[in-house]
This record gives C-alpha cells, sequence and structure tokens, in this order.
C-alpha cells in the first residue's frame, strides 16, 4: 500500500536541514509501529520520498511525504495517532491518505505550486509605506531578475511562475510555481519588489512559511491546481 503524509515543521524544527529530517522520519516511522516496507537486496532501506524539501530557517503545515507499507492501518486517524505519539516537538502529522494505483505517481515528480506567507522580521521592515505597490508589481506583465545557480547566473523573467501576489496587514501572500519544472523561491520575489520601489532586501529579513503545495492536474494553458493530499483517499475507520 502507497500512503501519502502531510506533517507541519515549526519552532526550531525549522533549523532542521532536509537530510536530518528524513532520518528523523527513518526512526520514527518505526517507533510508531507502521508496518513500513523496505527495498529489497544487500543494502534494504524504508521506501519513503518527499515532495518537495523545505530550505532551512522556513516554517511550514503543508509538508508531505510518500511512504509504502506492508499491512494498511486500521484508519488514517490510526496512522496520524501513532506517529504523533512518538514525534517531536515541531513536528505534527496532520495527513495521512491511500493513494490509489492511478494516482500513484511520487509526490515529488508531481508537484506543480505552492502558497507562501512572508512577513519581515521585527526591525527589518523597509521605512515608509512598503506595501501599497505590490498589485501594480504584480500586474507587470515582466519581472527581470538576475538568477544565479551553481555554475552560472541569468537574467530571468520570473512573472509567468508568480500564480498570485497579496499583502494584508503586513504579511504578503504568494502562489509560485514550485517542483522540478519551474521552481520560485518567495525570497527572490520579495527582492525583486523591494528593488522595484528603490528599496535595499536586507540578509535574514525576512519570516517564511509555507502554507500549501499543489499538484497541477490541468495542464500548461489551463492550471488546475489541488493540494496533494487530495489525490489520495482517508482510509475510514472499521
Amino acid at each position: 500500500m502507497k500512503a501519502r503524509v502531510k506533517f507541519s515543521k515549526t519552532g526550531y524544527m525549522k533549523f532542521i536541514g532536509h537530510l536530518d529530517i528524513m532520518r528523523y522520519f527513518q526512526k520514527t516511522i518505526r517507533r510508531s509501529g507502521l508496518d513500513v516496507a523496505f527495498t529489497e537486496g544487500l543494502s534494504p532501506h524504508m521506501i519513503m520520498s518527499f515532495a518537495a524539501p523545505l530550505g532551512v530557517g522556513l516554517t511550514s503545515d503543508a509538508e508531505y511525504m510518500d511512504i509504502e507499507l506492508g499491512t494498511p492501518p486500521s484508519s488514517s486517524q490510526t496512522a496520524i495517532d501513532a506517529l504523533n505519539r512518538v514525534n517531536v516537538e515541531g513536528i505534527t502529522v496532520t495527513g495521512f491518505w491511500q493513494i490509489p494505483e492511478d494516482k500513484a505517481s511520487k509526490a515529488m515528480t508531481l508537484v506543480a505550486a505552492a502558497d507562501y506567507e512572508l512577513r519581515f522580521r521585527k526591525g527589518y521592515a523597509p521605512a515608509g509605506d512598503w506595501q501599497s505597490g505590490i498589485s501594480h508589481f504584480y500586474a507587470q506583465k515582466e519581472i527581470m531578475v538576475l538568477k544565479k545557480t551553481k555554475k552560472s547566473e541569468k537574467e530571468v523573467d520570473i512573472r509567468p511562475m508568480i500564480y498570485e501576489m497579496s499583502v494584508n496587514a503586513g504579511t504578503v501572500f504568494m502562489k509560485l510555481a514550485a517542483g522540478s519544472a519551474a521552481n520560485l523561491k518567495p525570497e527572490l520575489v520579495m527582492d525583486a519588489y523591494l528593488h522595484s520601489i528603490g528599496a535595499e532586501p536586507k540578509s535574514f529579513a525576512y519570516e517564511i512559511h509555507r502554507c500549501e503545495v499543489y499538484a497541477n492536474i490541468g495542464n500548461e494553458k489551463k492550471r488546475r491546481l489541488v493540494p496533494l493530499g487530495e489525490l489520495g483517499q482517508e482510509i475510514p475507520p472499521g
């Protein structure tokens, strides 16, 4: 049985990197008593994959991982409770779904977009009214930025990768492209906006929270974004 697990990552756990989160869940799943499946061969390992690893320093309500189980739990809530009994503070499992065979693609290959909330840390917000220009920034047809990679840097138009952007009471909401085909970081968008209003971005100025991760069940021309959990089915009690 293939299952998709949703969990939140908050508090001090935001400083734990992806590889350590993987190792953490390898131990947690075994302690939970779930009948997790392993690969075969001389060096078996737990069958587990993560949808979209979160950067260090970010919090989230929408982390997803896929696992394979030999024996299904009696219900989704049973699995959630078993995992949360052995979780540490800052990690909370909030969803558990069985993945039908026709939708069994790994979560990491399905990721198409993500929601973020961005706030300024205390004392880091630009002086004056920095919020009023966001609607104009989002309304532009083209937003060119210098995007750096490990090997080079080049100018790219990030506007097609910004699906929504708004601000409310100092919190900036963004729905951005995510995944292997196109991936846009919220801090890059915010840096570009600050440059557009003549403000200088500061290092470590943002608090970023990921709210949801989506798959696209439509196409490139007409996106239809659904949360990854909605591609599975809850296991009812009994």
